[in-house]
């Protein structure tokens, strides 16, 4: 009876809290949000402000310097002392390349008189691919990338790469913002016939996937959810998530609005097999297609017999697949396809999509070995262990295989008919309790007196198109905002913003709120171009400061957000082993292609999910091309706080962990490239111990050790060789000798394997791993 009373009470709740959230949407759709929050800073209109005077002139080089100066002087702080050359080309070339500066870099920087030194540096850090390289990094956090589709299978997404070259490129290319925006929304749309558009729309595609879902309705609102608020959260700095399931609390944004908003993405699908177009394969993709034309010569007979064996049971087989969906998507699968409405078609294409050749495999076993149940057949027993037999034959040819990564497909966004499927306020945020039907919209709060035009295009309905020119309009102020700030908060560590994901409530206050409009002013003004406007930060006098603490900072503003003091930061987990790879001589400069397999620890227990590549050079390839496994995380990396590819990653965490300092000591890999730097300090600075010790410092502090330093280091060199020398002499020991080194080269191997310890230990210090 308890039950009874608690199911009826549950369900009269359910049924007052729909009346009132339906009540609640009306009323919210018939008076246009108008409170305070609509003029809002965040959500004002974009206008350049005017540049404040300050007292001390000559230390503002451009209009940047002059906000953060007028309050420093209301504040009477005095900003820093400009920092050494050395700490400026190894701070701006980490933040442009996410490398460090060769030795011969830093030399010929701080030997270069010309007056116009830091701007010949900058414009050759911006002009570099490596410029492109990282920055690529740091959107694709935004984009929740990783090169598999995540959940039990995890299965591989082999065209995923493209669109993270895309991103590379992009920069590069210093593509505009504006344009990069509108290609990944609706790329498809709105330059149909441009590749690169197409595959511009992976940034739409990268959601976490479960293939084998069997409720393919509930799959289409879980795409269509993380779709909208990766929108939210990257372009427009929103927490709008939280209206799917109720109205948010604090920015005013209505669970009406909020799928108002998802029903931009209604007809959205990804076709993961679309065809490269003939004449733009890459070498890699022209490698594949001749290895995998190559295979399937080899392998076409034992193929052709398998095939042959599932084709008298492929009927069967998937019957039974499309049987095992759940009721909703069962009723849109059997349904005669001339009765489809637009949702039907939105299930039937995901449903082929996601079919496999292994499906019919799958029920060809359980036919034979099922006894007892309605699926079993005495006569698939002998198909089934055929086809087994064949499968051995078949992998006999594994070694002719192309490599995983490769594919002869692009992956885009797609639009599944002409007429939009309907999109529902959901009770709860829960997709079985549809109430009423909405259309697309943008919400109150952002949308201004902007008129949206939704115009059906060539390749779909265009509303995807409409949201991505609304995003970049002029009515729309938070894009050029947003995304300055995330530049600002990857050179300071900060975003004058601290919150670059919440630009509402309640995110934090901007420190500089003139500054961030000044900067997304001339963002615009300047063609939405990013390199731009890192040159003028980069190129600023607070970008220059030293980072030395100060006493009377840290008690006038202990937070440092008036910017006194240049902030110090931790390296990303890509720039210790990037840099590492660097420093070492052993970094590969191939752009773009595949993802690689560096070599992983045999207690990873990877399998097959992490076939290490049979190139070695694909080993030391930068970390942006490492393959991203999301059930897998690269273990080098994974203690230094790498992106989550779960979610849109907006700000990279910085702990502090003895896993980290194991990490890097333990790591057979990390004490080859200490061999490798051995070995090239040798080779530059000769036999002279204090050239070594010069040499070794400024390759990876881009400054020469103290005397104190100095003394310490040699000290650590004297205690090493005897140790090694008495483990030599018991035979408990390897002695790990430099690499690399010039033909011809003479070396003590005990002082050189100290040496090669050293430089291991140095490497493993906070003065690498911080930016200073």
């Amino acid at each position: 009876m308890k039950k009874k009373t608690l199911s009826l009470a549950i369900a009269l709740s359910l049924s007052v809290g729909a009346v009132a959230l339906a009540q609640d949407n009306k009323e919210a759709a018939s008076k246009p949000t108008s409170t305070s929050a609509n003029k809002a800073w965040a959500y004002s209109e974009l206008k350049a402000p005017e540049v404040p005077a300050v007292k001390q002139k000559a230390w503002v080089k451009n209009p940047i310097d002059a906000f953060i100066l007028a309050k420093l002087e209301n504040a009477k702080i005095k900003p820093s002392k400009e920092t050494d050359r050395g700490t400026y080309i190894r701070r701006a070339t980490l933040d442009a390349w996410g490398l460090l500066p060769t030795a011969e870099e830093v030399k010929a920087f701080e030997n270069d008189k010309s007056p116009d030194a830091y701007e010949k540096l900058v414009d050759r850090l911006l002009s570099s691919p490596h410029f492109g390289e990282r920055q690529a990094r740091r959107w694709l956090d935004l984009a929740r990338y990783a090169d598999s589709a995540g959940f039990q299978n995890d299965n591989t997404r082999p065209n995923n790469y493209r669109y993270r070259d895309y991103v590379i490129n992009a920069f590069n290319q210093d593509k505009p913002f504006n344009q990069f925006v509108r290609e990944q929304i609706a790329g498809d749309e709105l330059y149909p016939n441009s590749q690169e558009a197409k595959i511009a729309t992976g940034f739409l595609a990268g959601y976490p996937d479960n293939s084998n879902s069997r409720d393919l309705v509930q799959r289409k609102y879980q795409i269509a959810t993380d779709m909208t608020d990766l929108v939210g959260e990257t372009f427009l700095a929103s927490t709008i998530g939280c209206a799917r399931c109720h109205n948010h609390k604090a920015d005013k944004v209505s669970q009406k609005e909020y799928f108002q908003l998802q029903a931009f993405f209604s007809n959205t699908q990804f076709d993961e097999r679309a065809r490269l177009e003939k004449g733009t394969e890459t070498e890699a993709d022209k490698e594949f297609a001749k290895t995998q034309a190559a295979y399937n010569e080899l392998t076409k007979d034992i193929r052709a017999k398998q095939r042959a064996i599932l084709d008298t049971v492929r009927a069967e087989g998937r019957k039974y697949h499309n049987e095992r969906y759940l009721t909703d998507s069962r009723d849109s699968i059997f349904k005669p396809e001339k009765d489809w409405t637009p949702l039907d078609r939105w299930v039937n294409f995901r449903k082929d999509a996601v079919a496999t050749e292994q499906d019919i495999v799958a029920y060809l076993r359980i036919s034979a070995e099922d006894k007892g149940t309605v699926e079993f057949k005495e006569e698939n027993i002998a198909k089934y262990k055929e086809y087994q037999k064949l499968t051995a034959e078949l992998r006999k040819f594994d070694k002719y295989r192309p490599t995983k990564g490769g594919s002869n497909f692009l992956t885009t966004a797609v639009e599944i008919g002409s007429d939009p499927i309907p999109t529902q306020v959901r009770f709860g945020g829960i997709h079985e309790r549809p109430l009423e039907s909405v259309q697309p919209a943008i919400p109150a709060l952002w949308a201004g007196d902007y008129k949206l035009e939704i115009t059906p295009t060539k390749n779909g309905i265009g509303r995807r198109a409409a949201l991505a020119n609304w995003l970049v309009s002029e009515k729309n102020p938070l894009t050029a905002r947003v995304y300055v700030n995330r530049v600002w908060a990857q050179l300071f560590d900060k975003g004058i913003v601290g919150t670059p994901q919440d630009f509402g409530r309640a995110g934090t206050k901007p420190t500089h709120p003139e500054l961030i409009d000044y900067l997304a002013t001339n963002f615009v003004k300047n063609g939405w171009s990013v390199k731009k406007l890192q040159r003028d930060i980069l190129l600023s006098n607070v970008y220059r400061q030293s980072s030395s603490e100060r006493l009377d900072v840290v008690k006038a503003d202990p937070e440092n957000k008036l910017l006194a003091v240049y902030p110090r930061k931790r390296l990303d987990a890509e720039e210790i082993r990037d840099s590492l790879l660097y420093a070492s001589g052993k970094l590969e400069d191939k752009i773009g292609g595949p993802a690689v397999f560096p070599p992983v620890p045999s207690s990873l227990n990877a399998g097959n999910q992490w076939e290490v590549s049979k190139d070695e050079a694909d080993h030391n390839r930068r970390s942006i091309y490492v393959f991203v496994r999301r059930s897998i995380p690269y273990p080098l990396t994974q203690a230094f706080d790498p992106a989550n590819p779960s979610n849109p990653h907006h700000k990279r965490e910085v702990t502090t962990t003895p896993l980290q300092a194991l990490a890097l000591f333990n790591s057979d890999i990390v004490s080859n490239w200490s061999q490798a730097l051995a070995g090239r300090i040798i080779n530059a600075a000769g036999k002279d111990e204090n050239a070594q010790l010069d040499q070794l410092y400024i390759t990876l502090f881009s400054r020469k050790p103290s005397k104190e330093e100095r003394d310490v280091l040699k000290s650590f060199l004297d205690n090493q060789e005897k140790v090694i020398q008495e483990r030599v002499w018991t035979g408990k020991f390897e002695v790990a000798v430099p690499t690399g080194l010039k033909q011809g080269t003479r070396i003590n191997p005990v002082r050189a394997a100290a040496l090669v310890d050293l430089v291991h230990t140095v490497s493993n210090s906070n003065d690498f791993a911080y930016r200073f």
